[in-house]
């Protein structure tokens, strides 16, 4: 499974210069590549990510998680997420799952990892349990 420059640079942004708030991507099986699906601006929500996310086709995500630790300092970790519904199609979803260690390796930076078959398992309670 190829990876999309677009991929790679849209992640830097994100890491480096704080340029988005999240971004979705998508396994094109006809290209047999990773693309970037979508982006959220810096003020986006995190409704508005979970949102992006389809509820019934599989997609990796990153999420900027800010924070603020008991020592009241402001901190973000990168969130990858691994979104894989339970109804999404069994291919989609081995397509994903086999695809998904070849894809974190190009994405140097990721923090944390989540695996999530429906919101329950990455609602924002769940990001802060994880980020700490």
């Amino acid at each position: 499974m190829a990876v999309n420059d677009d991929c790679k640079l849209k992640f830097l942004e994100l890491k480096a210069k704080r340029t988005y708030r999240f971004i979705v991507f998508k396994i094109d099986e006809k290209q047999k590549e990773v693309v970037v699906e979508k982006v959220g601006e810096p003020s986006s929500s995190y409704d508005e990510f979970a949102a992006a996310l389809p509820t019934d086709e599989c997609r990796y995500a990153i999420y900027d998680f800010d924070f603020v630790t008991e020592e009241n300092c402001q901190k973000s970790k990168i969130f990858f997420i691994a979104w894989s519904p339970d109804s999404s199609r069994v291919r989609s979803k081995m397509l994903y799952a086999s695809s998904k260690d070849r894809f974190k390796r190009e994405l140097d930076g990721i923090q944390v990892e989540l695996q999530a078959t429906d919101p329950t398992e990455m609602g924002l309670d769940v990001f802060r349990s994880r980020a700490n």
